[in-house]
């Protein structure tokens, strides 16, 4: 069985669902950021397929390669996880060879991850990646509205 449609299309809503984007719903904020969330995490998770990664791995990595030293609970929190979804994942990442764990010099009880030379490569690849799907999904926006939706989203997720 083919995927539909939809699951592929980025961007406007294909034919199919032109007559639904009048509804009530099309107008609920949080309906429309489930609904960008769900379109940009399938069109970046197409294109990291090709890596071993999907949105929430290469999430994971790149917080770790942002030099910043994130604690396995921050990067739980970033992504808002579980600590065992966290330890999943990163117990995936560590096995590829691409993050390691070190001692947290503030608390001895934390973990910092950290990126491996492996790491740092891959997510210099997953960066290329994302950064298409993302130019995939918000091609239509002029880069006013493209950097106006970014501060916004911003301000909503922290």
């Amino acid at each position: 069985m083919s995927p539909s449609p939809a699951a592929d299309h980025p961007g406007p809503a294909p034919d199919g669902l032109a007559r639904l984007t009048e509804i009530d719903l099309a107008s609920e904020p949080i309906f429309l950021m489930a609904r960008a969330a769900a379109l940009g995490s399938s069109t970046a998770n197409q294109g990291l397929a090709p890596l071993g990664l999907k949105v929430r791995s290469y999430s994971l990595l790149a917080a770790a390669c942002s030099g910043t030293g994130p604690t396995q609970r921050e990067l739980g929190d970033l992504l808002r996880m579980k600590p065992s979804q966290t330890v999943a994942l990163l117990d995936e990442l560590e096995q590829r060879g691409l993050v390691e764990r070190q001692p947290d010099p503030r608390d001895r009880r934390s973990k910092i991850v950290a990126p491996t030379g492996a790491g740092r490569e891959l997510y210099a690849s997953a960066k290329a990646a994302v950064d298409l799907a993302a130019e995939r999904s918000l091609g239509d926006l002029a880069p006013q509205d493209r950097e106006d939706l970014a501060r916004l989203l911003r301000q909503v997720a922290f």
